[in-house]
């Protein structure tokens, strides 16, 4: 048999944001597809049409635009195998549901909640399977003109696979090996409802994944219990040869204590835990994102690639191509990924480093300008230089450095008890006279004439500075002393001293 086009598949429900865990199960679904020549598909599992909420869809396309995570095929982006959300494909499931049926795979039955919710109460730990099928109201208990009947009465009804007990189904998994399971704790799942005319997930999902030639199912540890329904689905179908491998990918878990990641922990700890900001259309709550709190796409993909696999070096950074050479999805860990949240932080003060001040220049500039600041972009992009190692996101470069662009009206009192002595006004007056008398204002001229002046009046260095930097700063925080006066020039650095003496 010729070796088969590798193809993968991302496909998230709209029920809401998309969360973190589900960005990783697409990135290394991405990086898989991509590091074998293949394909990456984007589907849309919707046929829970309760739980559909409005604007997911777009929001989930939009955070992938963000990322830089390309899709080949899917909704929004066309291809052969459409239609890609499973709601418009309901006249394909149907044919499927009536195949099984046929081949005696799967069969019809009644059951009310009601009559389910008293067989729970009369048998402890009930489930609808091989021992039990035989008390319930089906088309296995039944005859064919009672089945016929209640249907063309308009009963409701769903239709269960038909699990064999005493069968060994072993799953074929990337990470976890050859995971064996007892068909005896598997339930008749649910595949079809009348009610709606839809397929449940474990119907739809196989029957897509075979239509559209997927290759390998890379997703989350908590759908490993439901691999073994699939596993059989395949072999019901006839359609063993062309059975995806699977991938399941450890849980992503709380930063600190037991238990896997939620919002509450985001909400509780203070970090996104969606790649964008959502705005709730039922509660109008309106939820973090890493776009929106000022991480750099580049630097959410390296830390989320790195949650549960890593190439085995002691390098950290490296870019989505970098990542599509290294990545061996055999090398995942089995074990949860703690969502180390800190690590994300320093992930983005490493990219912030690694960019030019050009760069973050053209990010900060928008903020400058939002606080009445008419500046060029060539003076922003040198405060930018003297600033950006001193930040994890851009955004707190304006707290930072707002004094290079806007005097200071207040003076911090403590670092004006510390730093502002009884002989600091003359001594600075006295170097305002020294600054005045240059005609070469440059950064290495200064620091030559000033340190001579201080040597030459046998003044402390320390002091003079501090002083100094209260004087242009208003606190004890800043770059270099000459890299702040060369910024401002001779004019507004005289005037800024000249106030403060005043005022201090």
């Amino acid at each position: 048999m010729s070796e088969r086009r590798v193809r993968v598949r991302f496909a998230p429900s709209p029920t809401g944001a998309l969360h973190i865990g589900g960005v990783r199960t697409a990135l290394y679904n991405y990086l898989f597809a991509r590091q074998h020549g293949g394909d990456f598909v984007f589907r849309i599992e919707d046929t829970d049409s309760s739980r559909f909420v409005p604007g997911a869809e777009e929001y989930i396309i939009e955070s992938f635009k963000w990322l830089g995570i390309k899709f080949d095929e899917g909704v929004s982006f066309g291809g052969e195998h459409g239609p890609y959300r499973q709601s418009e494909r309901r006249e394909i499931y149907k044919v499927y549901v009536k195949q099984l049926l046929d081949a005696g795979k799967a069969y019809i039955a009644f059951d009310t909640p009601e009559e389910l919710e008293a067989k729970r109460a009369e048998i402890e730990n009930f489930q609808y399977d091989a021992r039990t099928r035989g008390m319930m109201r089906n088309s296995l208990t039944m005859t064919k003109e009672e089945v016929d009947a209640l249907i063309a009465a308009g009963n409701q009804y769903v239709v269960r696979f038909k699990i064999e007990a005493g069968e060994a189904v072993h799953v074929d998994d990337l990470i976890r090996g050859d995971v064996k399971i007892m068909s005896d704790i598997l339930d008749d799942k649910v595949l079809y409802k009348s009610a709606d005319e839809l397929p449940t997930y474990h119907l739809a999902n196989i029957v897509d994944d075979h239509l559209m030639e997927i290759t390998h199912v890379i997703r989350g540890e908590e759908w490993l219990p439901s691999a073994p329904l699939h596993v059989l689905l395949y072999k019901a179908f006839g359609w063993e040869d062309t059975m995806p491998r699977f991938a399941h990918l450890p849980l992503l878990l709380k930063p600190e204590g037991k238990g896997k990641l939620s919002k509450r922990d985001g909400d509780r700890l203070g970090f996104p835990v969606f790649p964008l900001e959502w705005h709730d259309p039922k509660s109008g709550e309106v939820s973090s994102g890493f776009r929106e709190s000022g991480y750099f796409p580049e630097a959410v993909i390296n830390f989320l690639a790195f949650l549960g696999w890593n190439p085995g070096t002691e390098r950290e950074l490296y870019s989505l191509d970098e990542l599509v050479g290294l990545f061996d999805i055999s090398k995942c860990s089995k074990a949860g990924a703690r969502f180390d949240y800190q690590k994300g932080i320093w992930f983005n003060h490493e990219y912030i480093l690694n960019k030019s001040a050009e760069e973050i220049a053209e990010v900060f500039a928008p903020m400058v300008k939002a606080h009445g600041i008419d500046e060029t972009m060539e003076r922003i992009t040198q405060v930018v230089a003297m600033m950006k190692d001193r930040v994890n996101f851009v955004h707190e470069l304006w707290a930072l450095c707002s004094f290079f662009f806007v005097a200071p009206t207040e003076y911090d009192e403590k670092t004006r008890k510390k730093r502002w002595k009884e002989d600091s006004a003359a001594q600075l007056t006295e170097l305002i006279g020294v600054l005045e008398s240059l005609d070469d204002f440059s950064l290495a001229h200064q620091e030559e004439v000033v340190h001579k002046w201080i040597e030459d009046n046998e003044y402390k260095m320390g002091n003079i500075m501090n002083a100094w930097r209260l004087t242009l700063v208003g606190e004890g925080k800043g770059p270099g002393m000459f890299d702040i006066s060369a910024f401002l020039g001779k004019e507004e650095t005289i005037a800024r001293m000249k106030r403060a003496i005043a005022e201090l």
